[in-house]
C-alpha cells in the first residue's frame, strides 16, 4: 500500500469560528467549554478494517437530519496529502442505502494545497442532503459516529498541463 497522506486536526481557533459559523447564532448558542469539548473529543478518520479502502469521519457532535434539509459538518479535520494524490469524499454507503442521504456536492474532492490555505487551514467540512423522496426518512447520526468516508486516489494530468497556479483560499477559491 502506497501511504499518502497525513491526517490532522484543525486548530482549536479554526474549528470554533468555523463550528459558530455553521451552528451559532441561528438557534442555538454554545459556550466556549461546550465548543472545547467537542474538539477535545474528536477522533482523525480511520480505516475500520485492514482491506478497507474507505477512511471513515466521525461526526463531532449528534445530529438529526429530516427529509428536506441539508446540514454541514464541521470535521475539525484537514489532512496533507502527497502530490498526485487527492482524497474523495462520500456519504457512508449505509446511509446512503438506508436513507437516501447524500453528499449535497455528490462526491467532495480534498486537493493537496486545499491543506494549510490561508482561509481555513484545510478544515475539510462535510455537508448532507435528506432529499430522496423514495425514502423520507430523518436521518439521526450520534457523536462520534461514523457518517461519511474518504478514500485517497492518484490523478493525472494532460501532456500539455502547465498550471503553475497556487490556491490562496478554500473551498471555491479558484473561482471556477
Amino acid at each position: 500500500m502506497n501511504k499518502v497522506a497525513k491526517f490532522e486536526k484543525v486548530s482549536y481557533e479554526q474549528f470554533k469560528k468555523d463550528f459558530i459559523d455553521c451552528f451559532g447564532g441561528k438557534t442555538h448558542t454554545y459556550n466556549e467549554a461546550y465548543i472545547k469539548a467537542v474538539y477535545d473529543d474528536i477522533k482523525l478518520p480511520e480505516r475500520k478494517t485492514k482491506h478497507s479502502g474507505g477512511y471513515d469521519f466521525h461526526s463531532p457532535i449528534s445530529f438529526t437530519l429530516p427529509f428536506g434539509e441539508n446540514i454541514k459538518i464541521p470535521t475539525g479535520i484537514k489532512v496533507r496529502i502527497d502530490e498526485g494524490w487527492v482524497l474523495k469524499e462520500y456519504v457512508r454507503s449505509s446511509i446512503g442505502f438506508k436513507y437516501g442521504v447524500s453528499l449535497a456536492n455528490g462526491t467532495g474532492i480534498i486537493d493537496g494545497d486545499y491543506y494549510n490555505n490561508k482561509d481555513n487551514e484545510g478544515h475539510i467540512f462535510i455537508k448532507l442532503s435528506n432529499n430522496d423522496k423514495t425514502f423520507k426518512k430523518t436521518l439521526t447520526i450520534f457523536n462520534g459516529n461514523a457518517f461519511c468516508q474518504g478514500i485517497f486516489v492518484p490523478y493525472g494530468i494532460t501532456v500539455d498541463d502547465d498550471t503553475d497556479t497556487i490556491r490562496v483560499g478554500g473551498i471555491g477559491s479558484t473561482n471556477s
